[in-house]
Formats: C-alpha cells, sequence, structure tokens
C-alpha cells in the first residue's frame, strides 16, 4: 500500500508542476476548467499521500486546495448550464 500511495504523491505533484507550467506558458488558461481538473485532481492526490504519512500541515494544505478547486469547478458547471 505505501508504494501505491508514494506513487499517487509522485502523480499528483507532477499533474500540479505540469499545470502551472502550463499556465505559465501561456498555453493553458487559468480561469479554465482544465486547468481546475488539473488542480483538484493534483491536490486530491497529494493530499491522500500526505495524510498517509502524517505530514499534517501539507494534508490541511490540499484539504483546503481540493476545496477551492471544488468550488471553482462548481462555479464553472453553473456558468455552463445557465449560458
Amino acid at each position: 500500500m505505501s508504494t501505491f500511495i508514494t506513487i499517487l504523491g509522485t502523480v499528483g505533484a507532477l499533474v500540479l508542476l505540469a499545470g502551472y507550467g502550463m499556465v505559465s506558458a501561456g498555453k493553458m488558461p487559468g480561469k479554465g476548467l482544465p486547468y481546475q481538473i488539473i488542480n483538484f485532481g493534483g491536490a486530491f492526490a497529494l493530499m491522500i499521500n500526505s495524510a498517509y504519512h502524517s505530514a499534517w500541515p501539507s494534508a490541511i494544505l490540499n484539504v483546503v486546495w481540493c476545496g477551492i478547486g471544488a468550488i471553482a469547478i462548481g462555479r464553472y458547471s453553473v456558468r455552463k448550464a445557465d449560458g
């Protein structure tokens, strides 16, 4: 199980870095749904990894990061449904 959690955390970190890199390079808009999904997914994976390893400050940070991502995805979905 520990190996799976380590792989999950590594993938989460790579996903977050890829999203940040794409936005910074102008390859993806920071307000778009793909970026929000990338952020949510990466933060969720890191949250699991951090909690498993009892790295509570990182786990709490990623819980908040997931919450922000969930709100952004929800708002985007509502805008698409309304418009």
